[in-house]
């Protein structure tokens, strides 16, 4: 059973504590992330990559111990960034939906994550749309 801090109740949480009570999951988010991506099932599409539009949010559990300010205790935004990159450019991806699925299985690799709702928009393909893509949401 978790216990209380009635201090929370009262509102009289003190911010420079770090026991106080967490209301979680926290929430890591990346967005608008632009890519250059070969993606797509149109024969114009395997010709020359195109831009693409990830927006990711990590849902994690809340760290019980202390942060010490320390990117150690935390998921790196930036590792994050850095494999979806690695994913985009390991090959064309013929759907979206397949680019959606393993960045949300990356993102669920750390034991940490809860859940992860991932969107990829292709910006260029239709002229009358900003963007045309998908969005999934996987959970632990």
């Amino acid at each position: 059973m978790r216990r209380v801090d009635t201090r929370a109740l009262a509102g009289g949480l003190d911010p420079s504590r770090h026991d106080n009570v967490a209301t979680g999951p926290d929430r890591i988010l990346i967005r608008d992330l632009m890519l250059m991506c070969r993606i797509g099932v149109h024969d114009y599409e395997h010709e020359a990559p195109q831009r693409v539009r990830v927006n990711v949010e990590l849902r994690v559990m809340v760290n019980p111990a202390p942060l010490a300010d320390d990117v150690a205790h935390v998921i790196s935004y930036e590792k994050i960034i850095l494999k979806i990159k690695e994913l985009a450019a390991a090959g064309h991806v013929e759907l979206v939906e397949t680019l959606a699925e393993r960045i949300a299985r990356m993102c669920l690799a750390d034991r940490r994550a809860i859940a992860v709702r991932v969107r990829v928009e292709k910006l260029d393909v239709v002229p009358d749309a900003a963007a045309v893509g998908v969005e999934i949401e996987r959970l632990r």
